[in-house]
């Protein structure tokens, strides 16, 4: 359960950045996960609620978004979403690719007052 791990992490960056632009209040946090990442958003958003729970941040409305895997052939240049466990290119199906997307982990906004 590599979600609580995560959590605990992102909510210490979220807290840091409350704390560091003065702010008395979280109210919202959007988090964005690369497929690959294979997070449980149900999970991680239950760990975040519990590494918050006592904080400026634990009425923060939680999104979540998950982005794909997305990779760009070698063979024939071009890029493609994969939704597959074997990672191919769609367009030549060569396995010779390179992943450009799809491990990301981030916050990409922090609101609060």
């Amino acid at each position: 359960m590599h979600e609580l791990a995560i959590a605990q992490e992102l909510s210490y960056i979220v807290l840091r950045t409350a704390d560091k632009e003065k702010l008395s209040a979280v109210s919202g946090v959007n988090v964005i996960f690369g497929r690959m990442i294979q997070v449980v958003p149900e999970i991680f958003e239950f760990a975040f609620r519990e590494s918050v729970r006592d904080t400026i941040a634990r009425d923060a409305k939680l999104q979540i978004d998950i982005i794909p895997v997305r990779v760009k052939c070698s063979e024939c240049g071009g890029e493609t979403d994969v939704d597959e466990m074997f990672i191919k290119c769609n367009y030549c199906h060569s396995r010779n690719v390179v992943l450009i997307q799809g491990k990301e982990i981030y916050i990409k906004s922090i609101e609060g007052e």
